[in-house]
C-alpha cells in the first residue's frame, strides 16, 4: 500500500523547489567581482606589478581591495552551497535557516557600516532563507 506524504511535507518541498536564493547570491558575487575589476583596476594592477605574493603588506587600500575581491569569492561559494541544498532531493530547511540568519546578520552589519553599498542586494535571499519552511 502506498502512502502519500503529509501535506506539510509536500508544501515544504514545493517551496524549496525554486532555487533562486543561491543563484541570486552567485549573481551578486559576479557583479561584485566585475565591479572590483572596473573600480579598483589601478589597485589590482599595482598588486600584479608587485608580483601578487605578499603584495598587500601594510598598504590599507591594497588590503581593502584584496578583501573586496575575496569577499566576492566567498559569496560565490556560499551561493553555490545554498543552491546545492535547495536543489537536493531532501533539502534541509533548518540548515538553510541557519545560513540565512548568519547571512542576515552579516548583511545588516554591512548595511550599518556602509549604507551606500551593495549589501542591500543580499537582503532578499537572506530574509527568504530566514523564513524558509521547517
Amino acid at each position: 500500500m502506498t502512502t502519500l506524504p503529509a501535506p506539510h511535507h509536500s508544501a515544504q518541498r514545493r517551496r524549496l523547489a525554486s532555487p533562486w536564493k543561491g543563484l541570486w547570491l552567485m549573481a551578486v558575487a559576479v557583479v561584485h567581482t566585475i565591479f572590483a575589476a572596473v573600480v579598483f583596476e589601478p589597485q589590482l594592477r599595482e598588486i600584479a606589478r608587485r608580483g601578487v605574493f605578499n603584495s598587500v603588506g601594510t598598504d590599507p587600500m591594497a588590503g581593502a581591495v584584496a578583501w573586496f575581491v575575496l569577499f566576492g569569492g566567498v559569496f560565490a561559494l556560499l551561493g553555490w552551497a545554498i543552491l546545492r541544498i535547495e536543489r537536493s532531493a531532501a533539502p534541509d530547511p533548518v540548515s538553510l535557516r541557519g545560513l540565512g540568519v548568519g547571512l542576515l546578520a552579516l548583511t545588516l552589519l554591512g548595511i550599518v557600516l556602509m549604507p551606500s553599498s551593495g549589501f542591500w542586494l543580499v537582503l532578499p535571499p537572506a530574509l527568504a532563507l530566514c523564513w524558509s519552511p521547517r
